[in-house]
């Protein structure tokens, strides 16, 4: 079935006989499909084929299951330790993951949850019942996708599947797969590009179909020479933000008319809806038009940032909130207990960190990624692309006073992210603006500190970040006026007491890693910043050896990556969604091969406080430790409540095959005492994996690679690494929280 009929389909009847509008399962007939699956199941497993056939209901049936799990479990005594919390996860064995999801599917058999992927209709999971209909009855109403998990599933318990492994090798072969966009032969193509995009861009020129008071020619002028300041121009970041794509038409003529007409449909759609387009020339360069052999789907992952999907046309104007604590009702705490200064300013998780958002052009990007987290604040319209309402206020100084005023008596933030939008958006003028106002609060908050007894003393600032993706999107930006602007902030902010100061970033593929952004990099490590990754684990960015290698070409321009991200949000994201077992696997098959060994730890924590020198540092540990690159990140979601986290079990599976999973917070950082209240977190996937392989082989992928995929089912999140860690602060500080109350239960 086509992925966008499923997830319709999806829609309108996974909800199950909770609804009394919707047919019962047990008056849902299985397909052909399904039923070839469960007699493999059966016959594979003769002792299940026993407890269906015999039990005279599906109470009998769970029954009988808990017991084969129970059995299985008690052969290895840590499992018990490890289900009573005492014991960690590498005491289990491979079918002990199996068991484990058995006895979860068996204890929250018939549980309900409101599933936002369907628009708040509800789910029910009861595998074990669906199994039983369809061996006894030919009903249950359960997919393809469904038996494919389950049969995977039994594989695992009965130990005839195995947990594969991956050598070295293996895992920097499928690293090879993938150029950066520094090797030459891509380089060249992206020139080609380059050309292709100006003469069309000089043609509207002449044409006056664009028209520019700065960007014009004289007239008499060659066509050579046109081009000569045409090539110019491209090195201003401005140029490329008057110059962006905001319509399907003008995206596929610039791209050489190279679309499809299914993909231009879509995007006729998108603009129909109301779904801004902004795609600046420089990052529209960067996608293949004349597809070399040598990396032929290389810039998937650059396309699907780039190219909408009609899950997104048809979920935008209804699309929610992924994280709760992003909506903001003045005079009321946030899902994380923070009361706010301004709705759209400031967003707030964790005690020690404070996000903020400025009301200057920063609240724009270069570009607009398909599968961004802030696509809901786009649909409300608070963020869009018109650069000229977007400029400062009159009232922004009043305001932003206001803001500092908030931090500076906060008992617990040491933490300021200036983001967006994007932190870097902003002019000069406006990021100097605010950074001496951090800085200046700063010093206020250390001032009043003064006054404060041993045991009372607020937190004082010790980080400063800023959030862009301008390194990848529009490197250009990245001046020498800027760097200078950034290392007189870090040499006044270091004699205040602040310490680390952090460009956030966003690279999602090697491919985006070009000679312009690497000196973009390189230019902010020289103004004595660290520059960190996080990465979006899309599908496309999630194929074997995709994110190792980005890893490794990001170590070499000195950035380091952070965190890995699953992709969040609901069936808007459908597309890009890659499941959470394929994180997992990805950590412990690939990842692992860039393990950083406990020796290394003080010496690693001390490169933010040697910025300039990151590129040699991580070089030189690379090659002392034999590493094929630093695994200095970790792979979260951030979770639709408070936090990030990896640590969650799977509990139920849809009809549909869409895992279900219950979240833990991570327990290894301070969290807001509002999740003491929360418990544990539920998300419900939005595509199975069945539907995901399926995906993925349509991207070119062997699916055999990703054997052992199903099995990930518990995920325990990574420690932090020591480098990102707040140094202690010199005195006691207090226990009050302020700028908190918890919400009504």
């Amino acid at each position: 079935m086509d992925a966008a009929i499923e997830t319709s389909a999806q829609g309108r009847d996974e909800a199950g006989s909770s609804d009394p509008g919707l047919q019962r399962l047990d008056e849902i007939a299985i397909s052909v499909r399904s039923h070839r699956l469960l007699q493999t199941l059966l016959r594979e497993n003769p002792r299940l084929d026993e407890i269906l056939s015999k039990s005279r209901n599906e109470t009998e049936a769970l029954a009988g299951i808990r017991n084969w799990a129970k059995e299985c479990l008690d052969k290895n005594p840590d499992s018990g330790e490890f289900l009573a919390g005492r014991a960690g996860i590498e005491s289990l064995r491979w079918k002990d993951h199996a068991a484990i999801r058995l006895l979860d599917y068996v204890d929250h058999a018939g549980r309900e949850f409101s599933d936002l992927n369907l628009r708040g209709q509800i789910a029910v999971s009861n595998p074990v019942k669906m199994l039983w209909l369809a061996a006894n009855r030919g009903t249950g109403g359960a997919k393809p996708d469904f038996f494919d998990d389950m049969l995977e599933l039994f594989r695992q318990f009965s130990g005839s599947a195995k947990l594969p492994r991956h050598d070295r090798a293996e895992v920097e072969g499928w690293m090879e797969r993938y150029p950066s966009g520094l090797d030459p032969r891509i380089v060249e193509l992206r020139r080609e590009n380059r050309e292709r995009i100006l003469r069309i861009l000089i043609r509207k020129l002449d044409a006056g179909e664009i028209r520019h008071a700065r960007y014009q020619f004289e007239e008499g002028m060659s066509e050579d020479a046109k081009m000569e300041l045409a090539l110019e121009w491209w090195k201003e970041s401005s140029f490329h933000l008057m110059f962006a794509v905001r319509s399907p038409k003008l995206l596929n003529n610039l791209l050489g008319n190279s679309l499809d007409p299914d993909t231009m449909t879509v995007l006729r759609e998108a603009e129909a809806a109301g779904i801004p387009f902004f795609v600046n020339p420089y990052y529209l360069s960067l996608l293949h038009v004349r597809v070399p052999y040598f990396a032929v789907g290389a810039d998937l992952a650059i396309r699907d940032y780039v190219l909408y999907s009609r899950q997104l046309v048809r979920e935008f104007g209804k699309i929610v909130a992924w994280e709760k604590e992003d909506i903001v009702e003045p005079g009321k705490p946030n899902a994380a207990g923070w009361l706010l200064p301004s709705r759209d300013n400031v967003h707030r998780r964790y005690p020690e960190v404070a996000i903020l958002i400025p009301d200057t052009m920063g609240r724009a990007c270069a570009g607009l990624c398909a599968s961004c987290q802030r696509m809901y604040d786009f649909q409300r319209g608070h963020l869009n692309f018109n650069l000229d309402k977007l400029k400062p206020h009159e009232t922004w100084p009043e305001k932003l006073r206001r803001l500092m005023d908030y931090f500076e008596n906060d008992s617990q933030l040491r933490d300021v992210l200036i983001t967006g939008g994007d932190a870097l958006m902003s002019a000069d003028s406006s990021l100097r603006e605010l950074l001496d106002a951090v800085h200046d609060m700063a010093v206020r908050k250390r001032k009043a500190n003064e006054a404060r007894p041993d045991g009372d003393k607020y937190f004082e600032i010790s980080r400063v970040r800023l959030g862009t993706r301008l390194p990848v999107y529009l490197p250009q930006r990245i001046t020498p006026e800027l760097v200078a602007l950034l290392r007189e902030f870090k040499e006044k902010a270091t004699k205040i007491g602040i310490r680390q100061f952090v460009i956030q970033t966003h690279f999602n593929a090697p491919m985006e890693i070009t000679p312009e952004s690497r000196e973009a990099v390189q230019r902010l490590v020289s103004a004595g910043w660290t520059v960190t990754n996080q990465h979006v684990f899309t599908a496309a960015a999630s194929r074997r050896g995709h994110n190792a290698r980005l890893r490794q070409v990001l170590d070499e321009i000195g950035a380091l990556p952070y965190y890995t991200f699953t992709v969040k949000g609901y069936m808007e994201n459908h597309h890009s969604f890659t499941p959470n077992a394929r994180a997992l696997q990805e950590q412990r098959e690939e990842k692992i091969i860039g393990s950083i060994p406990d020796r290394c730890l003080d010496a690693i924590r001390e490169f933010p406080h040697q910025a300039e020198g990151m590129i040699e540092n991580i070089a030189t540990m690379r090659e002392t430790e034999n590493l094929p690159f630093l695994a200095t990140d970790r792979n979260v979601l951030n979770l639709p409540g408070v936090g990030k986290s990896l640590t969650f079990r799977v509990i139920g599976i849809t009809r549909y095959g869409r895992r279900i999973l219950e979240f833990e917070h991570d327990a290894t950082r301070r969290h807001s005492p509002i999740i003491d209240r929360m418990g544990k977190m539920i998300v419900i996937e939005s595509k199975s994996i069945s539907e995901y392989l399926r995906q993925l082989r349509d991207m070119g992928e062997e699916t055999a690679e990703y054997d052992g995929l199903y099995g990930y089912s518990i995920g325990r999140t990574e420690a932090r690494m020591p480098l990102y860690d707040h140094a202690p602060p010199p005195f006691r500080t207090t226990d009050k929280l302020t700028n908190f109350a918890l919400p009504k239960a």
